[in-house]
């Protein structure tokens, strides 16, 4: 099994930030479905069944700090959904590909696309608490302006299974930026996650990603933090290249 822990980072961290309200829905698929996205000198991270996995996750980010300076004026508190799949590499580093990742602070958006290359788009986005559920809703500005609504309801029941580990410990991504493959760690207290239920999704992120079948199916895997959870810190090391 995974670990739920984080290890060290390889050196300083250089950006920080508070991950609240997640969730996580999730997709199996057969690896050659997201094989043919992902950077070069990596190759598809498969679960003990030989799975591969796309999920659909939003939460909210705040008290983005690049270190050692104070979070930044401004950025303040923004959803972000992203579309990911996993990696691996010779190395056994094991990560995150987005295929999408939206957020609706521009600044933030140019930032990780300058920094590590990331696919960020801007979207206009809104997150709702209704009773015991959460309701996500957001709209590309750009492009063919997509849209996604997720409406969910976080249980009570703790999850740490060796799925809900192979689908969040993910202590790092890879991305393909400035023609080589790159890979950034990063570090945080154990997920506290809880099961979760999908009651509504109308979603196009997942189609404008590459995986147009995906929305129309049940999800396999529905995970999230607990209501009122305050979140987790994370924090992330420079990206460092990989070989091959």
């Amino acid at each position: 099994m995974m670990s739920a822990v984080a290890p060290p980072l390889p050196g300083r961290a250089v950006i920080r930030q508070r991950w609240s309200d997640f969730v996580f829905v999730h997709w199996r698929v057969a690896p050659a479905v997201v094989a043919p996205f992902l950077p070069a000198a990596t190759r598809p991270d498969v679960d003990e069944n030989g799975d591969a996995w796309v999920g659909l996750i939003p939460f909210v980010l705040s008290e983005h700090a690049f270190l050692p300076l104070p979070p930044v004026p401004g950025l303040g508190t923004f959803i972000e959904i992203n579309v990911r799949t996993y990696s691996i590499d010779d190395a056994g580093n094991r990560g995150v590909v987005f295929r999408s990742l939206d957020a609706e602070q521009l600044p933030s958006v140019l930032a990780a696309r300058a920094l590590f290359g990331l696919p960020y788009q801007w979207m206009h986005a809104g997150m709702r608490h209704v009773d015991d559920t959460l309701e996500y809703r957001g709209r590309r500005r750009t492009g063919a302006r997509p849209t996604t609504r997720i409406h969910a309801r976080p249980g009570t029941t703790p999850v740490d299974t060796a799925l809900s580990r192979f689908l969040t410990a993910r202590w790092g991504f890879h991305e393909r930026h400035l023609g080589r493959t790159i890979y950034a760690r990063n570090s945080h207290e154990p997920w506290p996650l809880v099961d979760a239920e999908l009651l509504h999704l109308d979603d196009q992120l997942l189609a404008a990603a590459g995986f147009p079948d995906l929305a129309a199916r049940e999800p396999d895997s529905v995970l999230a933090t607990p209501l009122g959870h305050p979140g987790v810190i994370t924090e992330f090391a420079a990206a460092r290249r990989v070989a091959g």
